[in-house]
């Protein structure tokens, strides 16, 4: 596999779409992101957006290598066929402009060493694009993932003695997803765990930004301290899962991103309706339930909000 490695997956690919004041309106409306740089005449656009420059939308882009889908196929023989995406990693090297022409090369970076994770056993497999524009270097998106042979699971038993049929409802036959905690999220878990919902508050300008993060988007400040959220909220956007299944839930059910009355929004579940009536602008209040021994996670419930 490590002969895949600096050969291309894209060449020569070219954006569907120049840079363009509407995706951007959209790209700000979605993020909730007022900064006066990505508005006006004189606009550039949000440098996070680097990749939607370059995404080919259903129909791909017809510069795909073979070198791409052979490298996927080998790891597909080897049994790796489950593929989660990991992390990406963006540099900017000058502003996106409306009207900048987008073109960009795309090589298999790296494949890692074989990995045991929690998910299975596979590679990491690192892409680096480089983007252009009008020419000249704009950006570099390096986008990771995890193709893996899933872990073996055990077959769960009815309280008789017979396998249960897959989609029964059972939950033991995998674990809940737990949460990555880290030394910069672990003070909202901690207060998961006592059933409180804090939100960052910098202690700087007074904005309050969810999820945590070690410093302040809005003016750099690096000091911060916790407000309870009062639990009332309404739902921004959702989707409705029925497809893949996935052993720790029962589908079909709601996610949601849920608006809460202090102003910032967060994925969770939506209960206590059918999914098919959750709808945008609904009400919802905040709980928080035991999902498996030591794990309580917040969700939003609109029943009788």
């Amino acid at each position: 596999m490590k002969a895949f490695e600096g050969q291309a997956a894209v060449t020569v690919g070219e954006g569907k779409d120049p840079v363009n004041e509407p995706m951007i309106r959209h790209w700000c409306e979605a993020m909730g992101d007022t900064h006066p740089a990505y508005q006006g005449p004189d606009a550039i656009a949000p440098p996070t957006m680097l990749q939607a420059w370059t995404m080919g939308g259903l129909s791909g882009h017809p510069g795909r290598s073979t070198a791409h889908e052979a490298l996927f196929a080998l790891l597909d023989e080897a049994g790796c066929t489950s593929v989660v995406a990991t992390d990406c990693e963006q540099e900017y090297v000058r502003p996106l402009r409306p009207g900048d022409r987008i073109t960009f090369d795309s090589v298999i970076e790296s494949v890692s060493p074989r990995k045991t994770t929690k998910l299975g056993a596979g590679y990491f497999v690192t892409t680096r694009t480089d983007v252009r524009a009008d020419g000249e270097p704009a950006g570099t998106h390096r986008f990771r993932i995890l193709k893996y042979a899933p872990a073996g699971r055990r077959e769960s038993r009815a309280q008789d003695g017979r396998p249960r049929p897959p989609g029964s409802g059972d939950r033991a036959r995998s674990p809940h997803p737990r949460p990555v905690i880290n030394r910069d999220n672990a003070g909202f878990w901690d207060g998961v765990a006592g059933h409180k919902l804090l939100i960052q508050r910098c202690t700087d300008c007074a904005t309050l930004r969810f999820p945590w993060l070690p410093g302040c988007n809005h003016c750099g400040g690096d000091g911060w301290d916790t407000v309870e959220a009062a639990g009332r909220g309404t739902v921004f956007s959702y989707v409705v899962m029925h497809h893949p299944p996935f052993p720790a839930f029962d589908p079909p059910y709601a996610v949601g991103l849920v608006e809460l009355a202090e102003g910032v929004r967060m994925v969770a579940g939506v209960v206590g309706v059918p999914p098919e009536e959750v709808r945008v602008g609904m009400s919802v209040r905040l709980e928080f339930r035991a999902v498996e021994e030591g794990l309580v996670l917040p969700v939003f419930n609109g029943k009788h909000v």
